[in-house]
């Protein structure tokens, strides 16, 4: 298996963040067929796979503070207001995506991207881990 980290910036605010250029440079450099599988190695942000740029990625976020709304309910609470919310997302948006990838590329639906999900604003940086598992 070959694996890789990648850092993305993700700023302080939530964010749906597109990773799908460097998911694809990746297995490019395999060349080959095998499973891609995209992993965040943080409690408090996840990975999705959906069209991006057509206003899903804002109603991706919409959903979330709808579904995990920043306030004091939290009882994991420390960091900022609503803080708690980060550690309950990745039960919804999980924290890893397995893609088949055939003669290199990626095998996504025509408009699916590769997406890091972060609600956690108190992180501005994140690690992805690519790893490729050949047939």
């Amino acid at each position: 298996m070959r694996s890789e980290l990648i850092s993305v910036a993700t700023g302080s605010r939530e964010t749906v963040h597109d990773i799908t250029a460097e998911c694809a440079e990746f297995v490019r450099a395999q060349g080959e067929d095998g499973l891609l599988h995209v992993f965040v190695p943080h409690a408090t942000a996840g990975v999705a796979l959906l069209e991006l740029g057509s206003g899903s990625d804002d109603d991706l976020i919409a959903a979330l503070r709808d579904l995990l709304p920043a306030d004091d309910r939290w009882r994991h609470a420390h960091g900022s207001r609503g803080h708690g919310r980060s550690h309950v997302m990745p039960a919804l948006v999980p924290p890893y995506a397995t893609i088949p990838v055939l003669g290199g590329r990626m095998a996504l639906g025509t408009w699916q991207s590769v997406a890091l999900v972060d609600l956690n604003v108190d992180n501005t940086q994140r690690q992805v881990r690519l790893s490729f598992l050949s047939h």
